[in-house]
């Protein structure tokens, strides 16, 4: 039987970054811990239940700055992307590679890892009321993809984000990012190509 989510969200901190909980019954995944643990913690309260399990999308310090302390005072399953988990503040109990699963609240989650932004940026398709929602991290954004360092790391990501995301999963899929405001695969999949030549 499929749990049933509920998606909630709080924005924390000097850069805006969005910390997102997939609460099923008490049970919740937190989608970074970028600061203000007690925020963080309230959020999983308000939706009647506590944090069970922590995915970070990414190493940047601005969506790790809560994150050992939640761990600590929740005792949570850390999810990181293998990329990325060496640089991370917390230790990592389940490394992801693309094509894996999350495991939580009873449902196999795929993982879609993003290389490019960093090392590799890990990123959770769930269905919520019968639509597809991924949180993206810092790799996708409404108008873009994230900030990459080279030539070779934009091409990368944005081989990935095509292959992985706007080729597989249909217009009314929304996107989660790290900052800001949500979008939809539909309204951004026009401007691929706008995003390749001016390389981001």
């Amino acid at each position: 039987m499929n749990q049933t989510f509920t998606l909630h969200h709080v924005s924390v901190g000097k850069m805006d970054n969005n910390s997102y909980l997939l609460a099923a019954g008490e049970q919740g995944l937190l989608i970074d811990a970028p600061t203000d643990a007690d925020a963080l913690l309230q959020m999983a309260e308000s939706a009647g239940g506590k944090v069970t399990d922590v995915l970070t999308t990414h190493r940047h310090h601005d969506h790790v700055g809560a994150l050992k302390e939640v761990l600590e005072r929740t005792g949570a399953t850390h999810w990181a992307s293998f990329l990325d988990s060496p640089a991370l503040p917390a230790p990592v109990d389940r490394e992801l590679n693309h094509g894996d699963t999350l495991t939580f609240a009873g449902q196999e989650i795929p993982v879609i890892i993003l290389r490019g932004h960093t090392p590799g940026g890990a990123c959770l398709p769930i269905e919520i009321d019968g639509v597809t929602n991924i949180f993206v991290g810092d790799s996708i954004f409404p108008g873009g993809l994230g900030k990459t360092a080279s030539e070779g790391d934009f091409v990368r990501l944005y081989n990935d984000a095509k292959t992985r995301v706007f080729d597989e999963y249909s217009d009314e899929t929304i996107l989660w990012p790290g900052h800001g405001k949500n979008t939809t695969i539909g309204t951004e999949r026009p401007h691929l190509p706008e995003w390749w030549e001016r390389r981001w």
